[in-house]
C-alpha cells in the first residue's frame, strides 16, 4: 500500500505508460512516484470496455488525487479504441470537406463527433484526449495527412470550436497540437527531424492564428510540435522559451497546461539523453514531459530529475480533470442524443 505521504501528492510533471490492459506491481509503484502526473493509453492497452474500464479505475486508485488518464483519440486513423462499442469516427479532413459545401452542417457534425469521441471515453473512465489537431492540411505532410481539417487557418478554428464544444457537453477537455504547426514540413518527427524554413510572421498568421483566436478557454491545453523554426529558434518548438514563454504566454497570452509531445521520438533526439529532454522541455515552460512506449527510459527520468512544478502548473493541470461524474456505458445507449449522433459518424464515414 502507498504511504499516506505519496496518495496525497499533487500531479508531477511526468505523464508515463504502461504496457497492457492490467497494472504490473512495477507500474503500480510507478505511477505513485511524486513526480508521475498522469497515464496515457495506447491500443495494447484495450482488449474489451470491461478491461479499459477496470485498468482506469485500477489507474484512478493509485494515488488520492486521481492521475490525469489521457489517450491520442482523435477519429481517422488515430483512433485508440475501435471495438466492442466504440464508434468509428471520421477523420477530421472529412469535416473539412463536409465544410466546402454546407459550412453549418459541418460545424453541427463537428460537434456530435466530439460528443461522441468524448462521451464513449469517460464511460470508460478516460479523462481526456488529446485532441483536436489544428495543423493546416498543406498536403505534404505525412504524419498529419487527413488528420487535419483544412487549410484555411480560419475553417480549421471554426471546426476545432464546434468539435470541443462537443467534447464540453460530455464534460472533456481539449488539447490544440501541434503548436505552433506541424502541417508545412513532409517529415515525421517520430522518425525525423523536421525543419520549417519559414520566419516568424508567417507562421503567426497562418498556422498558429487558431491558437490565438480559440485561447486557453477553447483550448485548456495545447503541445507543441517536435519541429525547428531555425528563423525563430535553433531549438524544437517543445523545448524553446521563445516559442512557449514569449510567443505563446506572453503575445499570445496562453495560461492553459503545455503538454511536450513524446520525448521518445527522434524529434526530441536534438536534446540529448532522456533527462536533458525533460530538462529542456520543463525549462521552456511545458507544465507536463510525455515519456511513451519506453518504461526504462521513464523509471531513467524519474530516478534522475529533480524538478518541482510551479503552484501554476499543478493548478493548470487539475483544471484538466473532468469537472463531473461520467455517463454510464448502458445510459448512453439508451440516450436518444448520443444515438443520433453516433449515427451521424457512421455517415460520415461511410461517405
Amino acid at each position: 500500500m502507498p504511504s499516506k505521504k505519496n496518495k496525497a501528492l499533487p500531479p508531477g510533471p511526468v505523464m508515463v505508460d504502461v504496457a497492457g490492459p492490467v497494472l504490473t506491481k512495477e507500474e503500480k509503484k510507478r505511477l505513485r512516484h511524486p513526480l508521475v502526473g498522469g497515464v496515457i493509453l495506447f491500443a495494447r492497452n484495450f482488449q474489451d470496455r470491461q478491461t479499459l474500464c477496470e485498468l482506469t479505475a485500477r489507474i484512478h486508485k493509485v494515488r488520492e488525487e486521481p492521475l490525469l488518464i489521457a489517450v491520442d483519440h482523435e477519429g481517422g486513423r488515430v483512433q485508440r479504441f475501435r471495438t466492442d462499442g466504440f464508434t468509428p469516427l471520421p477523420p477530421m479532413r472529412e469535416l473539412g470537406r463536409i465544410w466546402d459545401r454546407e459550412p453549418l452542417q459541418a460545424m453541427r457534425l463537428a460537434t456530435e463527433s466530439g460528443y461522441v469521441l468524448a462521451a464513449e471515453l469517460r464511460a470508460c473512465g478516460v479523462d481526456l484526449s488529446f485532441t483536436p489537431v489544428l495543423d493546416l492540411d498543406y498536403g505534404v505532410s505525412k504524419v498529419i495527412g487527413d488528420r487535419a481539417f483544412h487549410r484555411d487557418p480560419r475553417v480549421v478554428a471554426m471546426l476545432a470550436r464546434a468539435l470541443v464544444q462537443g467534447l464540453a457537453l460530455a464534460g472533456m477537455a481539449a488539447c490544440g497540437k501541434h503548436f505552433p504547426g506541424h502541417g508545412f514540413v513532409s517529415a515525421d518527427s517520430h522518425h525525423e527531424i523536421p525543419v520549417d524554413p519559414r520566419n516568424l510572421e508567417r507562421i503567426l498568421s497562418e498556422d498558429s492564428a487558431p491558437y490565438g483566436w480559440l485561447g486557453d478557454i477553447v483550448l485548456p491545453s495545447v503541445m507543441p510540435a517536435h519541429v525547428i523554426y531555425p528563423k525563430v529558434d535553433d531549438k524544437p518548438a517543445g523545448f524553446s522559451r521563445r516559442w512557449i514563454q514569449d510567443i505563446l504566454r506572453r503575445r499570445m497570452g496562453y495560461d492553459g497546461v503545455v503538454f511536450s509531445d513524446d520525448l521518445t521520438m527522434e524529434g526530441a533526439s536534438v536534446a540529448g539523453d532522456i533527462l536533458a529532454r525533460a530538462q529542456a522541455a520543463l525549462n521552456a515552460g511545458c507544465d507536463m514531459v510525455l515519456v511513451c512506449n519506453r518504461p526504462d527510459l521513464a523509471d531513467e527520468l524519474l530516478g534522475r530529475l529533480t524538478h518541482v512544478s510551479e503552484p501554476a502548473s499543478i493548478e493548470r493541470i487539475r483544471r484538466l480533470m473532468p469537472r463531473y461524474p461520467a455517463a454510464d456505458w448502458n445510459d448512453l445507449q439508451a440516450d436518444r442524443r448520443y444515438q443520433h449522433a453516433r449515427s451521424l459518424q457512421s455517415q460520415i464515414v461511410s461517405g
